[in-house]
């Protein structure tokens, strides 16, 4: 069952690392998310974008209208993440200030 599991979950990486175009994401994205999930993603990112930046957790939950938890669980993901959303705000030049 676990390797079943690994297999697709590869699999959903090797979907989303062969999307060539911010159109072609737009699309996928679309089309396998709900409206609501496309909306809790697109804040999850505003999120790492103002945390990556310097704002306070308070701050972001109240510019947001997202609770406190959520912004302390995005929190989480910059100091002990993989390292992931770093490379990406940084690759898409979202960090404003140098850490």
């Amino acid at each position: 069952m676990a390797s079943s599991r690994s297999k697709e979950l590869s699999d959903l990486h090797r979907l989303f690392s062969s999307v060539r175009t911010e159109k072609e994401a737009e699309m996928l994205l679309t089309d396998m998310l709900t409206p609501g999930e496309l909306r809790s993603l697109t804040k999850r990112w505003q999120e790492l974008q103002l945390l990556s930046n310097g704002m306070k957790q308070r701050e972001v939950s109240k510019k947001l209208k997202i609770s406190i938890s959520k912004v302390t669980r995005g929190s989480r993901v910059l100091r002990h993440g993989t390292g992931g959303a770093w490379l990406f705000l940084k690759r898409l030049g979202k960090i404003r200030k140098e850490r």
